[in-house]
Formats: C-alpha cells, structure tokens, sequence
C-alpha cells in the first residue's frame, strides 16, 4: 500500500539564523514557548525551512503537546512522575530527591525538537504547542536555542 505525497518542493539554505530565549520556570510544570518559537522565526525573517530547538539543561525537556486543554499537561506531569518517582533510593542525590527523576524523565522526552517552517508559519497541527518542561521541584532560569535553518522572506 502507497500513500500519496502532496506536491514536494525545495528551496536552498539562505539563511541558518541563531537566537537564545532564557526561560524562568516557576518549578515543575509546562513553560509554552511556541509564542518565542514564532517571534524568533519573524524576526530571522525565514520563510521555508526547519526551526530547531533545543535546551542546553539535563533535568528539563521539550515537547509538542496539545495546547488546548491544561489538563493534558497536569496529566503528564502525573504521568511522568509516576514513571521516575521522587521518593526512590536513587543513587545520584547531590540536588536533592527530584534531581536524578529529573534527569529520567528529560531521558524519556528529550532536549531538541525540529518543526518545519512554510511560508513562515510553524507547521504545528491545530492543537499543538512547544513547550519547555521544567522537571525540577523549584524554579529554574533555563537556556533555548532556536535556530532556523531555510530561506528567508
């Protein structure tokens, strides 16, 4: 079985533009960034192309996730906990006990993301959002470097 493609196109890297966003967390929980993600892509004035994300931490993640209903992202962070508890013997403890669930749980969802750029909107479904997740207990200051790599407008 074939599924069909729509109409491929191409352009040539023009432009590779680079920008960081310091992000203040109030502790656990979903930062939304897709608001950055898109004012970082009209200011690069890029048109088509990838936007990469990416945050320079170990204990705090990104996601797309539904940006619709806040109860997906309360559900996740249950989720998530229930998967790397706090309150196990975990070796690595020098942070605190939610240091080492922290770093478990960006293992399990990342530190980068890529969303293609057309004519210079971010390609996210209807319901979809970029968020940094914030894994630690307490607030943190933490670093985003977008980057869109593409043609420009």
């Amino acid at each position: 079985m074939t599924f069909p493609l729509s109409v491929i196109t191409s352009v040539a890297a023009e432009i590779i533009a680079t920008a960081t966003c310091t992000i203040e967390t109030r502790g656990t929980g979903f930062v939304e960034i897709t608001r950055e993600a898109a004012r970082f892509i009209a200011e690069a004035h890029g048109k088509n192309g990838l936007l990469l994300v990416f945050t320079r931490h170990t204990s705090a993640s990104l996601l797309i996730q539904e940006n619709a209903d806040p109860d997906v992202r309360a559900d996740l962070v249950t989720a998530l906990d229930r998967l790397a508890p706090a309150d196990v013997a975990w070796v690595h403890d020098v942070e605190g006990r939610d240091d080492m669930p922290a770093h478990v749980k960006t293992a399990l969802t990342g530190v980068s993301l890529h969303v293609p750029v057309i004519d210079a909107t971010l390609a996210l479904g209807t319901w979809q959002g970029i968020y940094l997740a914030e894994h630690r207990a307490r607030p943190h200051r933490r670093e985003i470097i977008f980057q869109f790599i593409g043609a420009r407008r």
